[in-house]
């Protein structure tokens, strides 16, 4: 990208850096999802934790592997230093928490409540998410790779170093959000539904351009006639 004839860059998201200690096994503890819980160095392998209530937990350093998370209540949870693979569920309250140092792999997940949370260096990789709530949240060093969100919502959200690489965003709402070196350019199919005049502080390719240029005209209220 060139402005007044220098070249500009897009600062690259920080990538985590997960390395698990020897874990423990959440059923050889006794352990059950409780509010407040303290859960540390612990993988939890097909754990079905629908409906459960652990609002205000702390996770760090865990294992999350093809978990059903159906309705499970994880408001204001923390979670640190952790691996999700293949966790799947619909509803999962996710609201206001805490994510950093996180990789979320091949989940299938939808309605999930993330409004008001921060995300900080976590790679959202491969998997299909529908309905993603991330409204006034905060995502600073978030990678999207390799996944599939269907309308996700970040209206009113930070984004700052956030890349997408090689997924699709379909149906996109952007309005509000405030973006600062957000890279559009590795979305293979890029639907944005509200929100385009938001998209100052993003790089976008210039296919992308083309492809967006009648709802950037609408949005200025540019009549475009053959």
């Amino acid at each position: 990208m060139v402005r007044n004839g220098r070249q500009q860059t897009v600062k690259a998201a920080r990538r985590p850096e997960v390395r698990l200690p020897e874990l423990s096994g959440w059923e050889d503890a006794g352990l059950e999802l409780e509010r407040d819980g303290d859960y540390d160095g612990l993988e939890l392998v097909e754990v079905d934790l629908a409906g459960g209530d652990g609002r205000g937990a702390r996770f760090m350093d865990c294992a999350l592997r093809r978990c059903v998370l159906d309705e499970t209540g994880l408001a204001k949870v923390r979670i640190l230093d952790s691996v999700l693979d293949g966790v799947r569920g619909v509803g999962t309250d996710l609201s206001e928490a805490s994510l950093r140092d996180v990789e979320l792999l091949d989940a299938r997940l939808g309605g999930v409540q993330l409004h008001g949370a921060v995300l900080e260096r976590v790679l959202v990789r491969g998997g299909k998410i529908d309905y993603l709530n991330l409204r006034t949240a905060r995502l600073k060093d978030v990678v999207f790779e390799e996944c599939v969100l269907v309308e996700p919502d970040f209206g009113g959200a930070v984004l700052e170093r956030v890349e997408f690489r090689d997924c699709e965003l379909r149906g996109v709402d952007f309005t509000g959000a405030r973006m600062g070196d957000v890279d559009l350019r590795g979305v293979r199919a890029l639907e944005i539904a509200r929100g385009v005049e938001a998209l100052a502080g993003a790089v976008i390719s210039a296919g992308q351009l083309f492809e967006l240029a009648p709802a950037m005209a609408a949005q200025l209220g540019v009549r475009v006639l053959a």
